[in-house]
């Protein structure tokens, strides 16, 4: 019976050591050392046959290769030397593998076939589990084909998407820590054409460019374990975390540090960047001299979890960037930078505080409600002249606003969104693609509202009336026409806000907020 007690002993200790280091995970479980990688236990292979192999052929962009090589400049190039330096864990088949240990110079490189793009079975989970992989010539980790669960067509595009089918899936393993240190590969070119002297690139077709230390040609989800405790920091010289198509987060702790965008997704006009949960944390550090914290060339959907996103301190960027518009429905979010995008709607409140000159960044700014007890607190570190804040601290009400020990004062205006008056309930009517760029089709009024009457006479779509030569057309004096009730004109200020201004208003030191949008300009110490 001693005997007994001791194996079951022994076999406890064995299963709690396995669950601290995530190893009692299901999947095949890869150890990464510089040393020796084990698959199962077993010394990795160099068979590219098999799920998981290893092998000397990173993808980088090689040195002194000429204009016709690609678009790369000197910054991006990397000696044949520099590449054989790294180790590639290349995995080939669909499934669960759990990565741990370290690998000091190396990538990790999933690649099912080019005809996994459409095989709903071609999915493959990476389990992040006490893993620390730097490479300095291209992405650490990288997926390049596995299923695309959704499409790029830019007619059919959405800002809702399901991506819970994606094949790329990552998760970070609950009471581990992570670290990814990542470079990028500068566009190398497939095919190209000449201009008819010969001296420069007329037309050309990619190869590889890969902006990201962690990046995915095809859709990718980012998930933590049960509790969301994993970490995962990525350091990345020049863009975070990349994703093709789409890319949603979903829980874990995740820390960035990028030399230009912290996130982007860049397929135009189609990309949703989703965040529905977890812990989201990104600082660019301006070291490649621009950036977003999250850039979305479609959408970004933020649903819930806490969202921290800095721009670069040096640029005109934004804490969170979107070119079809960027949605609060939950959550809390803290972003900073020198540009201000168009915030489209959603159910989240949320309030844009536009300072008179730029802030030097490392003070914190409280807001404190009319009983003086501080309900927020925001401490961004780089320079920036917007902070964007959401979250369910901002109850309707009003509240008074400081830099560290010194009181701020501002005007107060509805929110402005995309260089438009922002309707009663800080929603923007929606504008179908592809008919305002001169097409001279106006937006759908909302309910309740009128369409202002055309003058006399009609002029051709696209055309303006001929004047008299010399003549220009007599402009209207006096006060500027009324605005609906619930829209505030533009005011016609300068300073950067993506071509935006707020409404200008009295100065208060009482910020007052509502259900939905909040703007505040001109803000400076109550005193001055």
């Amino acid at each position: 019976m001693k005997r007994l007690l001791i194996c079951l002993a022994v076999f406890v200790l064995l299963l709690s050591g396995c669950g601290h280091t995530g190893q009692s995970a299901e999947g095949t479980h890869i150890r990464l050392s510089d040393n020796s990688i084990t698959v199962d236990g077993k010394e990795i292979t160099n068979d590219s046959t098999q799920a998981v192999y290893s092998a000397r052929d990173i993808v980088f962009y090689l040195a002194d290769q000429g204009f016709t090589y690609g678009e790369g400049e000197k910054a991006d190039e990397h000696t044949q030397s520099e590449a054989d330096a790294h180790t590639v864990v290349h995995i080939t088949k669909p499934g669960r593998y759990v990565l741990s240990g370290e690998l000091s110079l190396g990538q990790i490189a999933v690649d099912l076939g080019e005809e996994a793009e459409t095989d709903p079975d071609a999915v493959v989970t990476l389990v992040l589990s006490g893993v620390n992989i730097t490479c300095e010539v291209a992405p650490a980790i990288i997926f390049y084909n596995v299923y695309e669960c959704c499409s790029s067509d830019a007619e059919t595009a959405t800002k809702d998407v399901d991506t819970s089918k994606a094949g790329a899936n990552v998760v970070i393993a609950d009471g581990t820590e992570n670290n990814i240190s990542g470079s990028y590969v500068a566009k190398i070119y497939k095919s190209y054409e000449l201009s008819e002297d010969g001296t420069e690139i007329a037309d050309s077709k990619k190869l590889h460019k890969y902006d990201g230390a962690f990046y995915s040609k095809k859709t990718m989800n980012i998930n933590g374990g049960e509790s969301g405790t994993g970490i995962l920091n990525i350091k990345a010289e020049n863009e975070g975390l990349d994703s093709e198509l789409h890319l949603t987060i979903n829980g874990g702790i995740i820390n960035i540090t990028s030399g230009n965008d912290g996130i982007n997704t860049n397929e135009d006009n189609v990309s949703v960047t989703t965040v529905n949960g977890g812990e989201l944390h990104i600082l660019c550090d301006g070291s490649s001299g621009e950036g977003d914290g999250i850039d979305s060339n479609g959408w970004l959907v933020i649903n819930g979890g806490t969202l921290t996103a800095q721009a670069c301190a040096t640029s005109g960027d934004a804490g969170i960037d979107s070119d079809k518009g960027i949605y609060i429905n939950g959550g809390s979010v803290m972003a900073s930078g020198s540009m201000l995008d168009r915030i489209a709607g959603g159910d989240q409140t949320y309030a844009v505080f536009g300072f008179a000159s730029r802030q030097n960044g490392g003070s914190t700014y409280t807001l404190k409600n009319a009983a003086g007890e501080a309900v927020a607190a925001y401490t961004p570190t780089n320079s920036f002249s917007y902070l964007i804040v959401a979250g369910d601290e901002l109850a309707p009400g009003d509240y008074t606003f400081w830099q560290d020990e010194t009181q701020l004062a501002g005007s107060q205006a509805n929110a402005m969104q995309g260089g438009m008056p922002a309707m009663p309930n800080g929603e923007m009517p929606e504008i179908p693609d592809g008919e305002q760029n001169g097409q001279n089709i106006p937006p759908e009024i909302p309910e309740g509202m009128e369409r202002p009457e055309k003058p006399d006479g009609e002029f051709p779509q696209g055309e303006l009336p001929v004047m008299p030569e010399g003549e220009m057309p007599e402009m209207p004096t006096g006060e500027p026409p009324a605005m609906p009730d619930g829209m505030t004109p533009p005011d016609r200020g300068g300073g950067m806000m993506g071509g935006n201004r707020m409404p200008g208003g009295e100065t208060s030191t009482t910020f007052t907020i509502v259900k939905g949008g909040n703007q505040f300009s001109g803000i400076l110490p109550a005193a001055s």
